[in-house]
Parts: structure tokens; C-alpha cells; sequence
């Protein structure tokens, strides 16, 4: 039921004293099934104006209705495949067009494949949607963000980067693929983009801050369920946490005032968590950003 400006929002088991977020604009990669509806649905119940991406129309129209029917809030809905690049920058001059500011991105869009293809663009899908479409995305929009004043970047990785790296030199694991090395790269990649904008934007104003969700049950992964990581996938969905639960950081960051002026911090279950020391490495996120700028033509 739609909350009025004032109370606590109460968010799966958990609370917080709320932000007003009565006319600011949000919006939410992903936001048609799983965590990304979740957190779109709950900042919308906080007033925010909520703009939600996906690659379906029909999703789309269904996700608006649903926030609608559980919050009395419209959300205004973006269609664009996250994975082609040419969609991406297509998004994000659309919404420039339709407002003059950003006030929440959150970079909820990413998924697991257990096979190795390539984009329309020949970039590994892993890493064109788990990385550098928020990187094509939040760049290409920063004009808008910085106008806010004190927007949040808000970008879901997950603790799949405590096993990865980064393979600069098979970036797109061309030789020899491995779906997990694939997105636990891409994970840690999220973290590396999350601290090296808010060291650009430092003083701006703008926070930047990185997430993992938790282990959920959305379909993650999809593909063969007789593969390894099928197997794997469908033993380990035994312990996941719903989609109620797994938003809860996101929103958290995208809304709390507890963390106001926090940038360039990992978190888990709202807290502030400390990632792996490569998460942790200045000279790779530099190094990060400058190879996602060639890949991109940023």
C-alpha cells in the first residue's frame, strides 16, 4: 500500500528512517522481474519519479502495472537490450531528452551464461552487460547526474568477485571460455567502475558505491540444467534469498540518508563491507576505465 512522505519505510525485515524522495527522478536497469522490480516498487512507494529499462515491452507494461496496483505511483518504463551498446547510448540520449537531471542510477541490469557468445557488437555478453553497459550508461549520463547536486550511482556486483580477475590480456575469454571466470571478472569490474567514478566525481557532490545482494531467486543463469553450472546453479538456488530481500542494500543506497556523502564503499546486508584486496586495486580500476573507454568509444 502507497506510503505518504513522513513515515518508515518498512522493506522486507528490515526499516529505515526514509529520505524524501518526492521529486527526485530514479532509474532502474532491469527493473522488470527480480531485484530490480523490487527496488523500482520501493522507491516508487518513496515518491521518487522511477524510470524502469528492460528489453520487453510487454514486461514492461505488466512491471508498471504491478508497481501501480502496490503503490498507486506511476513509473514511466525505457525499452533498450542492455547487451548492444548502440542501445545503450540510444537509452541514455532518450532519457537526456525527457529530463534535465538525474537523481538515482541504479545499475541493476547483469546475468550469467553459461555459454560463451558474443553481442551484436562481437563483445562476450558477459562482460558487455555486466560491465560495460553501466559504464557506456552512467558515463554518457553524468552531465544529468552531476546537475542534481548530490545524485547517487548505485551498482549491483556480488561477492562472485572474491574469485575473479581481471584476464587483461583474454579480457573477453576468447581462448578458452569459463562462465564463472566470466562473471566473477565482471563482478569485480563493477566494484573497480564504482570506486574510479567516485574518485572522478570526488567533490561533485555525487556518490558512487557498489553492492552485492545476496544469492537470489530470479531464474539466475538460466541455460542447460545437465552443464556443470546448470547442476551447480540449481543445487545453490536450494539457499537463495527472495527477491524482497536481495533489493534491500540496493534501496538502502539509493535512498537511506544514513549514507549520504558515502562514495566509493562496498556493501552487503546495508553495511559496509570490505571487498577483496583486487577490488581494492587504484591502479587496476584506472587501468579499468581507460581499456572500457576503447572498448566503448566513450
Amino acid at each position: 500500500m502507497f506510503q505518504p512522505s513522513g513515515r518508515r519505510i518498512l522493506f522486507g525485515m528490515t526499516s529505515f528512517a526514509r529520505s524524501d524522495l518526492n521529486g527526485k527522478i530514479a532509474l532502474v536497469t532491469g527493473g522488470t522481474n527480480g531485484i530490480g522490480l523490487v527496488a523500482a516498487r520501493e522507491l516508487a512507494r518513496m515518491d521518487a519519479h522511477v524510470v524502469i529499462v528492460g528489453r520487453s515491452e510487454a514486461k514492461l507494461g505488466d512491471s508498471a502495472r504491478v508497481i501501480k496496483a502496490e503503490t498507486g505511483r506511476d513509473v514511466e518504463t525505457m525499452k533498450a537490450d542492455l547487451e548492444i551498446l548502440s542501445e545503450v547510448r540510444l537509452l541514455a540520449d532518450t532519457f537526456s531528452t525527457r529530463f534535465d537531471r538525474l537523481d538515482v542510477l541504479l545499475n541493476n541490469a547483469g546475468a550469467f551464461f553459461q555459454r560463451r557468445a558474443e553481442t551484436r557488437d562481437g563483445i562476450e555478453r558477459t562482460w558487455a552487460l555486466n560491465h560495460l553497459a553501466p559504464f557506456v550508461l552512467t558515463t554518457r549520463l553524468l552531465p544529468l547526474l552531476e546537475r542534481a547536486g548530490d545524485a547517487r550511482v548505485v551498482t549491483v556486483s556480488s561477492d562472485a568477485h572474491r574469485f575473479g580477475r581481471l584476464h587483461w590480456d583474454d579480457i573477453e575469454f576468447r581462448r578458452r571460455y569459463s562462465a564463472w571466470g566470466a562473471y566473477g571478472q565482471s563482478k569485480l569490474a563493477n566494484i573497480l567502475f564504482a570506486r574510479e567514478l567516485a574518485r572522478r566525481t570526488a567533490g561533485t557532490g555525487m556518490t558512487s558505491n557498489a553492492l552485492h545482494p545476496g544469492f537470489v531467486r530470479t531464474g539466475f543463469g538460466g541455460g542447460s540444467e545437465s552443464s556443470l553450472s546448470g547442476r551447480l546453479l540449481r543445487l545453490m538456488t536450494r539457499f537463495a534469498i527472495t527477491a524482497e530481500e536481495g533489493a534491500r542494500t540496493s534501496v538502502y543506497l539509493c535512498a537511506s540518508p544514513t549514507v549520504h556523502g558515502v562514495s566509493g564503499k562496498y556493501f552487503e546486508k546495508e553495511r559496509e563491507a570490505v571487498p577483496a584486496p583486487r577490488a581494492l586495486d587504484d591502479q587496476s580500476a584506472r587501468r579499468l576505465w581507460d581499456v572500457s573507454e576503447a572498448m566503448t568509444s566513450v
